[in-house]
């Protein structure tokens, strides 16, 4: 009986402790140098496909379904603007061919870090705007001494030929309050009262060039939400995203009611005074998502918290439940901040990140972990124990990873050879596959988990369908 019971907990671990296995994309740091790179390998970091860029990336590029890359790059490849600046927007095919592209105009506002793909194949896009020191002035920043830029999203659609139109927007700006004066022109109350609001004074002058520095941004479709991060402010914020461009501007109107107002914060609850700098939990985090519904711990926010603990200084992955009732609504009382109280966490690093960084849950539990100034990214079960830790060696600013199931089309999963084509080239590369025992994922076309005559005769009929 004894004997049973140990082989049932040993057989539960070794189910419990492996890699997720799937395809996971690394697109590297360009630093508007001499472009970047996007890789997608599989577990045993075979190569399944891979695009070079004439540009560095602002951040990092998405697959969709269709494998199609959405990558937000920089606008030029001399450095100035650094590795998080963008405003060039790309669609890139399997093959490499760009099908797509777009320059924001910088009259609009001056795009950095992340994108977001909509289920539309719209793109939620972080961008930045300024305001002249006059209005900074008399909107109540008090003391400042030169103009404030702060963040902004806008919703790109892209149509014809390389066109776009800006379909949503929202700003910041917009959603500031003051408790100094009432003669300035943001609103002036209590800031413990409106927690929907962002006090302009939150950290008084410092950095007015790069207020906000938001730098994930993350989209719901259940709830038809957005989250971003604020790493300044060391805070996260929930805005509603079903308003029109004029509901988001004020303070009503939309799904939810409160136009473009926080629906939520979480981080940080001086910064709204409600409670003090004990309270804080964030330092300067990045990679707030979402976990999706159907993953272990749907529906919580995961966050990579770059600076977690000091005295030595180190970095954490947390988890933190979503408290919005079943209709997407945030509760909050009149005194105390947005709960949950505290964090479940997931990993704490022997080391500290200072930049960049992320984690993503995946479909088996597991959360893949990248540590950006460490080039490494790892995937770790719900126990913090590492399963995966490939020896790629690359700077990114996050890893993603997807499941062989993810996509849709079919090429991904028959032109061995990246010619671009279906054909006998295809058919012989697998019968070598089968012959050497070799294990690459592109080849197991029936998705079995296992490389056979039988991925050989769908390949055939595939080819004969074209």
């Amino acid at each position: 009986m004894y004997i049973s019971f140990l082989y049932i907990i040993i057989f539960t671990n070794f189910l419990l402790c492996e890699a997720f296995d799937g395809l996971t994309l690394i697109t590297t740091m360009g630093n508007g140098q001499n472009g970047s790179e996007t890789t997608l390998i599989d577990n045993e970091e075979n190569i399944i496909n891979s695009w070079s860029h004439n540009t560095g990336s602002a951040s990092i590029g998405y697959l969709t379904k269709d494998s199609i890359l959405f990558l937000p790059s920089g606008i030029d490849n001399n450095g100035t603007n650094g590795a998080a600046s963008g405003g060039l927007f790309k669609k890139i095919d399997w093959y490499g061919n760009i099908i797509w592209q777009w320059e924001l105009p910088e009259e609009i506002c001056i795009a950095h870090h992340d994108i977001e793909i909509l289920p539309n194949r719209n793109i939620l896009a972080i961008c930045r705007e300024s305001k002249t020191l006059e209005e900074t002035l008399n909107a109540g920043l008090e003391n400042a001494t030169e103009p404030l830029s702060l963040d902004m999203i806008i919703e790109i659609q892209p149509v014809g030929n390389n066109q776009a139109e800006i379909v949503w927007k929202w700003h910041f700006w917009d959603h500031l309050i003051q408790n100094r004066d009432t003669s300035y022109s943001v609103r002036y109350g209590l800031i413990s009262e409106h927690p929907g609001l962002l006090d302009i004074n939150v950290n008084e002058i410092w950095r007015t060039s790069d207020w906000n520095h938001t730098n994930m941004i993350s989209y719901n479709e259940n709830l038809d939400q957005i989250v971003i991060s604020s790493r300044h402010m060391d805070e996260i914020y929930v805005i509603d995203h079903s308003t029109t461009i004029e509901e988001a501007s004020s303070n009503s109107g939309g799904r939810y009611g409160k136009g473009g107002d926080f629906l939520y914060r979480w981080g940080n609850p001086q910064n709204y005074h409600r409670g003090t700098e004990e309270d804080r939990i964030f330092g300067g985090q990045h990679g707030i998502h979402w976990i999706p519904d159907n993953y272990p711990g749907g529906g919580n926010f995961l966050v990579f918290n770059n600076l977690h603990q000091t005295n030595p200084n180190r970095s954490a992955v947390l988890e933190f439940e979503n408290i919005a009732d079943e209709n997407g609504f945030y509760y909050i009382n009149d005194q105390d901040p947005f709960g949950p109280l505290t964090y479940n966490l997931i990993y704490l690093t022997d080391y500290y990140v200072p930049t960049q960084s992320g984690a993503y849950r995946l479909p088996n539990g597991n959360t893949l972990v990248t540590a950006t100034t460490q080039f490494d990214f790892f995937e770790i079960d719900q126990t913090g124990r590492e399963q995966w830790n490939p020896n790629f060696n690359a700077q990114c600013a996050r890893a993603l990873k997807y499941s062989f199931g993810y996509f849709e089309n079919e090429v991904l999963l028959g032109d061995l050879n990246l010619d671009g084509g279906l054909n006998i080239l295809d058919i012989i590369s697998m019968a070598s596959m089968i012959l050497n025992n070799e294990n690459h994922p592109a080849a197991d076309i029936n998705n079995d988990y296992d490389i056979n005559v039988l991925d050989v005769l769908y390949l055939i009929n595939l080819i004969l369908d074209i």
